[in-house]
């Protein structure tokens, strides 16, 4: 029995200290570091207090267990958080059940792993609004979509596994006049695209739908729901993105917690029908004032790209030059080689 203990008391341990390295120093979050911290401490109480029994039990060698391999496969940040947490709980669940049978109070271990179910819900959401916001730093190259010149489903997510192939970091999926069940299906199978090329996935207006899919996030309006009310229903990893149109939107958007903005139209188009061009003015006063990400958008391509570039733009949004493109692997890869030189 003390060969239980000792091993699944080694392996809570094991675990806390992975996730309270992750806490501490990739999340830099005192709070959650404090209660991984007193929580090792808890377990070393009884560890301690019963260190040379369950030491003199302890037999590594002949333990069958050793030479059994784990086929998970740890590739992110993420996995290695899931995995110590999981290996937490269940340490900790085996410590409550076979303490018992030693005369060792349970009372810490079962209190301990119903704490951290909360630590893990509140954790994960910090680390993947960590986790997204460093994919929305590095991302460069923004596909909006386009339906119109498309009259299948499977003709229009050809073009967008193109661009995503050319190097589009980041799809939105823009519908303002389909029905709900129809950009739902789309939105499943976009999201799914985006998985392959490991591409940020992004709603346009429909907060329900991106609730449904769990996309990454949505970007709304000037006129659509509050940041407020939007991270209230999707939650706060989410990644919410602002269209602006002047300074004074920027900076609306930046006071009330957007992760991103667009900035434009730079130039007519006709996906904004009826709203003039800000110009190159306004890209210029982003790149001097704004301090989260912000893509430059509207009526950009190959032609005018080298022009926004030198206004100060390092992202940009492309609607019909990439989607509407013969080949738009093609283009997405000669605008993104354009935006990383």
């Amino acid at each position: 029995m003390n060969r239980i203990l000792d091993v699944n008391l080694n392996r809570a341990n094991e675990a806390l200290r992975v996730i309270e390295e992750i806490a501490r120093f990739y999340l830099d979050n005192k709070e959650l570091s404090k209660k991984l911290k007193y929580a090792r401490h808890e377990l070393n109480k009884t560890l301690n207090s019963n260190y040379e029994d369950l030491l003199k039990s302890r037999d590594t060698e002949s333990d069958i267990g050793t030479n059994i391999t784990n086929p998970t496969n740890k590739t992110t940040l993420t996995n290695v958080f899931q995995a110590n947490f999981k290996r937490l709980q269940q340490a900790l669940r085996a410590l409550a059940e076979f303490s018992s049978l030693n005369d060792i109070p349970n009372i810490t271990f079962e209190e301990l792993r119903y704490q951290s179910y909360t630590m893990e819900k509140k954790m994960f959401e910090e680390l993947q609004k960590k986790v997204k916001a460093q994919r929305l730093q590095k991302a460069k190259l923004y596909l909006v979509t386009d339906r119109t010149k498309y009259a299948t489903h499977d003709e229009f997510l050809d073009k967008v596994a193109s661009a995503l192939e050319g190097g589009a970091d980041i799809v939105q999926l823009r519908e303002k006049t389909a029905h709900a069940d129809e950009i739902l299906e789309l939105a499943k199978k976009i999201k799914e695209l985006c998985a392959l090329y490991d591409a940020i996935f992004i709603i346009n207006d429909r907060i329900d739908i991106a609730q449904i899919v769990k996309a990454d996030g949505v970007h709304l309006g000037q006129k659509d729901i509050d940041i407020h009310s939007a991270r209230k229903l999707l939650g706060n990893d989410v990644i919410i993105g602002i269209s602006t149109h002047c300074p004074e939107d920027a900076k609306t958007a930046e006071e009330n917690g957007a992760d991103y903005i667009g900035v434009g139209p730079v130039f007519e188009t006709p996906t904004k029908p009826g709203r003039k061009s800000v110009g190159l003015e306004y890209v210029g006063w982003a790149s001097q004032n704004v301090s989260i990400p912000w893509f430059a958008i509207g009526g950009i391509n190959l032609d005018n790209i080298q022009e926004v570039i030198n206004a100060g733009a390092q992202r940009t949004a492309v609607v019909r030059a990439i989607i509407n493109a013969d080949w738009p692997a093609t283009v997405a890869t000669d605008i993104k080689n354009v935006l990383t030189t």
